[in-house]
């Protein structure tokens, strides 16, 4: 009877995987979405209000403004920060940055306001500053949504919004490239972009007959009146995974993109495995809708796809085995496309079970902090009360 437990739990783990591989919108293919074309030449290129909110962030955030406030971008493009209730310099920081390039006139620092019940951190702080936009004689084309610790490089600015003209798009956004050098890092991140994928296909996201919807909150580009028509930020204020409910509102609006580029790269450093576990414990268990019943079916999920391969595999036998085998190959040989895109070993494929345990332990860890009454927790703020209302 074990045998035959065996046996259907590895073919049906390899199924998993086909499926996963052959017909889940290409998710593990990160090379096809590195696809910004290069910008042309000649366009009436529109205006951009960049808002940045911003908290505790002084060891990336003079970076990020001299990188945004210096890219070769020909039209009209200005800067708002707002510094939420920092406790370093992150505001000095920030102007200093701008002065230090001759770009003063174009950032304006706002020092944000006590956080309002119903509201998130990072949403009422880009709140304040989409307002600031709002109040201007004339709103502008754009509105680039970006974190403090994201850099751009080359003329990204002007492809990503080339790509937004062209094709109409009521939103482009770019799942910046997160640091990659730490021990930590190495054995967590690619996975993240990875799970990430498979959450939220990125060809399901731009397909405009699919209902999956998505952003990367580091880089979201969204066009002035696709945002205010979708209820701006207020329509989800409460939200934890703000970025991909952002998503969601705009996709309401017309055609979305979301993609990669080498040209936008996230300076925040994870040193350690909590590093990381904070960042993905944060929202884990917002994901699963705040559900016992959905965490205990994602655990099992879990283990039926990514631990069961390699037990059989080891300790199983025939048949049993041999499928196991070739579910473990599956997986690792789907990860090895984010590997490349991180420059990581493809040996890092094999240990995608090891490094799915750990996102588990992250997921039981989100809801326990639910529980506990510190869900959400970024920064000394525990906002579970917020994003379960």
């Amino acid at each position: 009877m074990s045998a035959q437990i065996s046996l259907v739990i590895a073919v049906l783990a390899l199924a998993i995987w086909v499926y996963l591989i052959a017909a889940r919108g290409d998710f593990w293919r990160t090379q096809k979405f590195d696809d910004l074309a290069p910008a042309p030449g000649f366009m009436n290129w529109p205006s951009i209000a960049v808002v940045v909110p911003a908290r505790d962030e002084a060891a990336g955030v003079g970076a990020c403004v001299t990188s945004v406030l210096s890219q070769p971008y020909p039209g009209e493009l200005s800067m708002i920060l707002v510094d939420d209730q920092s406790q370093d310099a992150t505001s000095q920081i920030a102007s200093d940055a701008a002065a230090a390039i001759g770009a003063s006139d174009r950032l304006t620092v706002l020092q944000g306001r006590p956080l309002p019940s119903g509201w998130t951190g990072k949403l009422w702080a880009l709140k304040q500053g989409l307002t600031k936009v709002e109040g201007r004689s004339s709103p502008p084309d754009y509105v680039l949504l970006t974190d403090a610790d994201i850099v751009y490089s080359g003329d990204v600015l002007m492809r990503l919004v080339a790509r937004a003209q062209n094709d109409k798009f009521a939103m482009t956004s770019v799942m910046a490239k997160l640091r990659c050098e730490s021990f930590a890092e190495k054995y967590l991140i690619p996975a993240f972009i990875f799970f990430f994928g498979m959450l939220y296909p990125f060809g399901w996201v731009r397909d405009p007959s699919r209902s999956t919807a998505a952003a990367a909150g580091g880089c979201i580009l969204a066009r002035w009146d696709a945002l205010k028509n979708a209820g701006g930020i207020d329509a989800i204020r409460g939200s934890l995974i703000d970025d991909c409910a952002l998503g969601a509102r705009l996709k309401t609006q017309g055609a979305v993109w979301l993609g990669f580029s080498q040209d936008v790269k996230s300076v925040r450093a994870s040193d350690t495995i909590a590093n990381v576990g904070h960042m993905i414990s944060r929202s884990a268990y917002a994901q699963l809708r705040y559900s016992v019943a959905i965490l205990i079916g994602t655990i099992l999920g879990m283990c039926l796809v990514y631990l069961a391969p390699v037990l059989i595999a080891l300790f199983g036998h025939g048949f049993a085995a041999v499928f196991a085998v070739a579910a473990w190959a599956l997986m690792a040989l789907a990860f090895q496309p984010t590997l490349r895109y991180y420059g990581q070993s493809a040996l890092w494929g094999l240990a995608l079970p090891a490094i799915a345990i750990a996102y588990m332990v992250f997921t039981v860890n989100s809801a326990v902090q639910h529980f506990q009454g510190r869900g959400g927790m970024w920064k000394g703020r525990a906002q579970a009360q917020v994003s379960s209302s």
